[in-house]
C-alpha cells in the first residue's frame, strides 16, 4: 500500500522537474538566439554600471521576452539593480533593491565581493582569454570554502559553458 501511495507524489515531482527544465531549456534557447543582438559586451556593463555602485554581479537574461542587461551594484550598504542597454551601454534604469530573494542575492554577492581583490570584468577578461570565440553571459561571485569564486556563464558556439574564477 505505501508503494501505491507514493507513486503519484513521485509522477507529480518528475512533471514538476521536467516542466522546470523544459523552461529553463526554452529560456536558455531564447537567450542564445538573442544573444547575438547585443553590441556591448557584459564586461563593458559592468565599466557603464559602476557609475551607481560597485558591480557584484551582471547576466544577459530574458525579461519580457527581450533581452537584458542587468547589473547588481552595491554602494554605502545599499543595492541596486542597474539596467544597461545592450547596444549603446548607457544605464537606462537604476532601481533599489530592498526585498525579496533580489535582496538575500545582493548580500551575499555583497559579502562574497568583500573578500576579493580581483573585481569582477578582470575575472570575466580572464575566463574570456582562456577560453577564445567565447562571450560572457553572466558573472556571480559566491563564498566557496572562505574564497571568494566568480561563476562565470560563457558562449561558445552556440553553448553555455559554467567555468569559475578565484577572486581573491
Amino acid at each position: 500500500m505505501r508503494s501505491s501511495k507514493m507513486l503519484p507524489v513521485a509522477i507529480l515531482a518528475l512533471v514538476a522537474m521536467s516542466s522546470g527544465f523544459v523552461v529553463g531549456a526554452e529560456d536558455e534557447q531564447a537567450l542564445i538566439k538573442s544573444f547575438g543582438s547585443a553590441k556591448v559586451s557584459l564586461q563593458q556593463g559592468l565599466t557603464a554600471a559602476a557609475r551607481e555602485g560597485q558591480p557584484i554581479s551582471a547576466k544577459f537574461e530574458m525579461e519580457d521576452a527581450k533581452l537584458q542587461l542587468s547589473v547588481y551594484t552595491a554602494k554605502d550598504g545599499k543595492y541596486a539593480e542597474v539596467i544597461v542597454d545592450y547596444t549603446t551601454g548607457t544605464i537606462t534604469k537604476a532601481a533599489p533593491i530592498t526585498e525579496g530573494d533580489d535582496l538575500v542575492h545582493a548580500k551575499s554577492q555583497s559579502a562574497a565581493m568583500a573578500k576579493a581583490k580581483t573585481p569582477l570584468k578582470d575575472a570575466v577578461d580572464k575566463a574570456i582569454g582562456q577560453t577564445s570565440g567565447a562571450r560572457a553571459v553572466s558573472v556571480t561571485p559566491d563564498l566557496k570554502a572562505g574564497h571568494s569564486v566568480a561563476s562565470i556563464q560563457l558562449l561558445k558556439g552556440g553553448k553555455i559553458e559554467t567555468v569559475a574564477v578565484q577572486l581573491d
